[in-house]
């Protein structure tokens, strides 16, 4: 049986038209950026080429809302966009505001402030899976320097209000710097920075079938963020290090493809979705689907099941050739329940499976996994009957 590859939201197969242009820089334009003989510019053009395709993407093509700084992927844009706008507003003062839910990378990035004297307030989850603006605007005070909420939680694909919530903070709050983990939303939904209203969003490359280890931060015209570290000056001397040409051009490629095929992709991967949830949950093994009524992106799908753990029953569809997860792949490995799944309030004995798609999911895969997760279900739920 050909493997089922459902965890899209943890990473993506590479696209063949994406590998052509990574595999072009590596063997072609595999010059220097910084060197100034015409391998060197072969390099640069790549680069410039890349922040308009991902600028368009971003709705900022011509890069005249922001620039893009490139990173090594999005744990690293975010801790730019929290740890380093913070540093940069150390006089103004030293409050962090994120909410629960974040991705570790930002609420890393909060616990390292701290060290340095920061304080931070973590805004609690509502069982909706969505942020509540008065929850997150009650925690501002006048000592905030930077704000954090993602734009499409990694656990449950629920879409946050984070322009109205920036709005809000504005009203209150006009000096503080307003960090996005966009991460899960490229590619799935549109992203226009200008509506966003935030000064640093974060994106990462293989969440849209781009390569590992790159990704960027769209910094808004006039923000600012000290640097991680220092070195040869490159980027501006934000992100000093030579620029991973292949890297960068093959998220372009990717957010480029992504971008253009969306109004077709969005429609079809909710057509699927809808179809794995019904059939599961129509199965009469007592599944629940999560976040429904929510704001959703339709590439990811959370469904809840009483009675049978996480852990097993994910061993049990891989068994089966079936591969998801229990929630977020970066913290998998953790066996305590994460703040987003906690907040549910569902029974200590509820296994959540995330399932995620990508444009290439078919039809027949989502029948061959819906009929795997709840055949496994059952067997693991009347198992623990039993005992």
């Amino acid at each position: 049986m050909r493997p089922v590859y459902l965890d899209n939201a943890a990473t993506t197969r590479v696209d063949d038209g994406v590998a052509a242009v990574v595999l072009a820089c590596l063997l072609e334009d595999f010059g220097n950026p910084s060197s100034s003989h015409r391998i060197g510019l072969a390099a640069t053009r790549r680069i410039k080429a890349a922040r308009a395709q991902l600028g368009t993407a971003l709705g900022d093509e011509d890069g005249a809302l922001g620039t893009i700084i490139w990173t090594s992927g999005g744990t690293e844009a975010d801790a730019l966009g929290v740890a380093g706008a913070a540093r940069a507003r150390a006089g103004r003062g030293r409050h962090i505001v994120v909410t629960a839910f974040e991705h570790p990378a930002v609420l890393g990035a909060a616990k390292q402030l701290e060290a340095e004297g920061f304080h931070t307030t973590t805004v609690p989850i509502r069982s909706s899976g969505v942020v509540a603006i008065d929850d997150l605007l009650s925690a501002v005070t006048d000592e905030t320097v930077v704000v954090a909420c993602m734009l499409v939680q990694n656990e449950l694909g629920t879409i946050q209000p984070v322009a109205e919530l920036a709005r809000a903070v504005r009203s209150r709050a006009p000096r503080v710097h307003l960090h996005c983990d966009a991460v899960q939303a490229l590619g799935k939904i549109p992203l226009d920075v200008r509506a966003l209203g935030c000064h640093s969003v974060a994106l990462s490359a293989h969440k849209l079938h781009g390569p590992k280890g790159v990704g960027a931060l769209w910094l808004k015209q006039g923000a600012r963020v000290t640097p991680l570290w220092s070195g040869g000056g490159q980027q501006d001397g934000v992100r000093s290090g030579t620029e991973n040409v292949p890297g960068i051009a093959g998220f372009a490629e990717a957010a480029r493809l992504a971008h253009a095929a969306l109004v077709e992709r969005a429609p079809h991967a909710a057509r699927l979705r809808d179809r794995l949830v019904a059939t599961i949950v129509g199965a009469g093994i007592g599944a629940i689907e999560n976040c429904v009524g929510q704001p959703r992106v339709p590439q990811i799908a959370s469904l809840a099941f009483p009675g049978v753990p996480a852990e097993p029953l994910l061993h049990a569809l891989e068994a089966r050739g079936i591969f998801v997860s229990a929630g977020s792949a970066c913290a998998s490995r953790d066996r305590h329940v994460s703040p987003a799944l906690a907040a549910l309030g569902h029974a200590p004995d509820v296994g959540t499976l995330r399932v995620s798609l990508a444009h290439s999911t078919t039809l027949e895969e989502i029948d061959v996994a819906a009929r795997a997760i709840i055949a496994a279900a059952a067997e693991l739920g009347g198992s623990r009957r039993r005992a």
